[in-house]
């Protein structure tokens, strides 16, 4: 009860401080789809009709370029036709309740540790910060965990249709459908396979060659300020072939593990996640939200103090004072962060048979 009440604390500071510029993501989100509904989906990359758009529907809110998948603008497109402020208020609820329920639904525990390990996932500061930002990463864990959930049940096509959400942001997913590959479960990844080649035929019908081209070119440019400081290059300074052998490495282990995890299926998506994050070439602190998820499913996978003790203890940004953080202390943190992603992996690799 006592734990119950601490983590509820920490989730309503995190609803009631709020630091962060509210919607700015999802304004680049709904520009991009209002683009899409009024010039042809195949335009959804022309940077200055979107920064047309993101003016018409807020001149407070800074216009960012959209360099998100299709898929990102597909999903508030139907958001297109209300009030900007509406909008939003509708697209937050979604986030936060489809990430909520998400939890809810597939957890295993019971009693009290189940509602404990819900509001938990929920509490750290980037799921809030995702939330108010509008970011589409609670959306994409909801996914993830709902496929953690048909995995374990052995209901694998479903499991890989679920899985295909980390198609709204696949940076910071992307070992998780090789894994579960290494894991021997052909079945999911061809799920997987499928519901993603049913994606790309429909963003090659809508969005085009043309359109994915302009998205391939702007993703080499040069990224935005910030982009890379939750990453190898950003946190630990590795950079050239230093940085590609480490990833490398982090690849190659994640799937070694996914295989001598083969047999706790519960196991082998949270060290994926863990994986993906450490090689992404870029991460915002909302990209977080799967580590949150991550760190659920480990809870629900190895109901021990053994294992629960360190999920309780570890937390890159304890205060939540990411936004009034600064400078070498800035660096300090995402050092940490990365440092202890790192410490995750490896806990999770080297107990999986516990």
């Amino acid at each position: 009860m006592l734990a119950f009440g601490f983590v509820a604390v920490a989730l309503l500071l995190d609803v009631l401080v709020r630091n962060d510029p509210i919607s700015v993501d999802f304004h680049t989100y709904l520009a991009a789809a209002q683009v899409g509904v009024q010039h042809g989906w195949s335009d959804i990359y022309d940077q200055g009709l979107v920064a047309v758009e993101q003016k018409e529907l807020s001149t407070s809110l800074v216009a960012q370029p959209f360099l998100s998948p299709p898929t990102v603008a597909f999903v508030t497109a139907p958001l297109a036709f209300l009030p900007y402020g509406t909008a939003y208020v509708i697209w937050a609820v979604i986030l936060f309740a489809a990430f909520a329920a998400a939890l809810a639904w597939a957890a295993v525990s019971k009693g009290w540790g189940r509602w404990i390990a819900v509001v938990g996932a929920l509490s750290p500061w980037w799921v809030m910060h995702a939330v108010n930002v509008g970011q589409v990463v609670p959306l994409e864990a909801a996914g993830v965990v709902i496929a953690w959930r048909l995995m374990r049940e052995r209901r694998d096509v479903l499991a890989g249709i679920a899985l295909a959400a980390i198609l709204f942001k696949p940076n910071n997913a992307v070992l998780i459908p090789f894994a579960v590959l290494c894991a021997l479960r052909f079945r999911l990844f061809a799920g997987w396979v499928a519901a993603s080649v049913a994606v790309l035929v429909l963003v090659g019908l809508t969005v085009g060659t043309g359109g994915m081209g302009d998205y391939i070119a702007q993703l080499r440019g040069t990224l935005p300020h910030g982009a890379d400081n939750l990453t190898l290059h950003g946190a630990l300074a590795v950079t050239g072939a230093s940085a590609a052998v480490l990833r490398v490495l982090i690849v190659g282990a994640v799937f070694g593990a996914a295989y001598k995890l083969r047999q706790s299926p519960g196991l082998v998506i949270p060290i994926a996640i863990i994986g993906s994050l450490l090689v992404s070439p870029y991460l915002h602190g909302s990209d977080l939200c799967l580590l949150a998820a991550a760190g659920w499913m480990v809870w629900e996978e190895r109901p021990t103090w053994a294992w629960r003790l360190p999920l309780v203890a570890r937390r890159c940004d304890p205060a939540g004072e990411q936004s009034k953080t600064q400078g070498a202390e800035h660096r300090k943190r995402d050092q940490d962060c990365v440092v202890g992603l790192e410490q995750d992996r490896g806990l999770v690799a080297l107990n999986g048979r516990g």
